[in-house]
């Protein structure tokens, strides 16, 4: 038999419920000609639909992230991976750094991780109930520009400002030309301080200038990514290359290693790979 005074808390609990789900306090007022049991019923009714609630926006996050595939850090290989001191992968894990607004530039090789690093703690902000955005730099630099032409810049920056987080990866791997670089800067710039970004890049600071054409916004930008930044390096083999199926014949992956090495020296700092240059099929 229930107690007034646990009768007094399970109501209470009710009202809270109704709050979340945005209910009037009706079923609060109907409890008065309620039994015990109905008033449980109501209860994992009320939990139920709150747990359903969150599954589903928690789903809607993860497809309106733009997340080009599925990764998690389960099983990652994180030997090659170098973290600077003020930084651990409990953090990481834990998402502090988003809700810290600090921002993380991953630097290194081709296929060394840092694309599926990326995703992996995007999907996992997501799942915290945290708003992401992910693009490949140039997606975001053409969607930037035709929503300038389209006189609709503002409000595709302005979206962009709803996240949590935001993922650019490629950063560097394609010249961004004088518009597409002050794009670049505003996202930068309205990010300060007020949301994270994640930088997947092979380039060092000292090139991205060669990139971004202009000197001086280069190193606008690289102040504030730095300020409440962390860089987090990738060395070791590329994941690609350490599992193609051209290792299965040894003939064709020597050949493929010395054609890389001579178009752009060892594989572990090399730049986009163009299949057509190796008579390969682009897939």
């Amino acid at each position: 038999m229930i107690n007034p005074q646990e009768r007094a808390e399970r109501r209470a609990e009710i009202a809270q419920y109704c709050r979340k789900l945005v209910l009037t306090q009706t079923a609060v007022a109907l409890c008065e000609e309620a039994t015990p049991r109905q008033e449980e019923f109501l209860l994992t009714v009320f939990r139920a639909e709150l747990a359903q609630r969150e599954v589903n926006r928690r789903a809607r996050l993860i497809a309106r992230a733009g997340f080009p595939a599925y990764k998690t850090l389960e099983g990652f290989d994180r030997q090659g991976v170098k973290l600077p001191s003020a930084l651990a992968w409990a953090d990481l894990e834990a998402g502090t750094f988003i809700t810290d607004h600090r921002n993380l530039v991953l630097f290194g090789g081709v296929g060394t991780g840092k694309s599926h690093t990326a995703l992996a703690l995007g999907y996992a902000a997501c799942e915290r109930g945290l708003t992401v955005r992910f693009f490949s730099v140039t997606d975001l630099v053409m969607r930037l520009s035709a929503a300038k032409r389209a006189g609709t810049a503002e409000r595709l920056l302005h979206e962009l400002q709803r996240a949590d987080l935001i993922i650019l990866d490629e950063w560097g791997y394609v010249p961004v030309d004088h518009e597409g670089a002050q794009l670049l800067f505003r996202v930068i710039a309205d990010s300060y301080e007020t949301r994270s970004l994640i930088i997947t890049t092979n380039l060092e600071f000292s090139k991205w200038g060669t990139v971004f054409t202009d000197e001086q916004m280069t190193a606008a930008i690289i102040d504030r990514l730095a300020h409440h930044g962390h860089l987090m390096v990738f060395e070791g083999e590329s994941y690609r290359m350490k599992h193609a199926l051209m290792r299965e014949r040894s003939q064709d992956f020597s050949a493929l290693s010395y054609t890389m090495g001579h178009i752009c020296g060892p594989v572990d700092h090399c730049g986009p790979l163009d299949l057509s240059l190796l008579g390969a099929p682009i897939p």
